[in-house]
């Protein structure tokens, strides 16, 4: 069973650091240095399976909102709702705050978003060379 809680320890945020490393600068190739900005002001999350963390994501405030961004599962555990999990306990924890909650989703993801009340919200565009789109969340439509 999947378990979604915040991090609470410099060993786990080192872990979530790994994964998304793993993700987005090996397997997406994304540019190192825009993979940790904002660390410091960032909501992380961790999910674990078995108790071995294999998950993560994180959210922020913006000038615009609440963004939620960096999810990033390790590719054995993609396909049994880690990312639902994530998400999921994200929107519980962030909806109660009275802001906007949007996303910059890569374009094959936004159909999952969308599953979640995300709506599509302006033209697409291109963030460390992969296609984009922001959604907005909208639970009331």
């Amino acid at each position: 069973m999947i378990k979604i809680k915040p991090v609470e320890t410099k060993a786990e945020l080192d872990e979530a650091h790994a994964i998304r490393k793993e993700v987005f600068v090996v397997e997406q190739q994304c540019p190192e240095d825009i993979e940790w900005e904002f660390e410091e002001e960032s909501k992380h999350y961790v999910a674990l399976n078995e108790e071995k963390i294999v998950g993560t994501s994180r959210w922020r405030y913006t000038e615009n909102g609440i963004k939620m961004e960096r999810f990033a599962v390790l590719k054995s555990q993609r396909g049994l709702q880690v990312g639902a999990g994530l998400l999921n306990t994200m929107l519980i924890d962030t909806r109660s705050l009275g802001k906007k909650i949007y996303l910059h989703a890569q374009l094959h993801a936004a159909p999952f978003y969308a599953k979640y009340g995300f709506k599509p919200d302006g033209e697409h565009f291109w963030e460390a060379d992969i296609e984009h789109v922001k959604m907005v969340f909208n639970p009331t439509e």
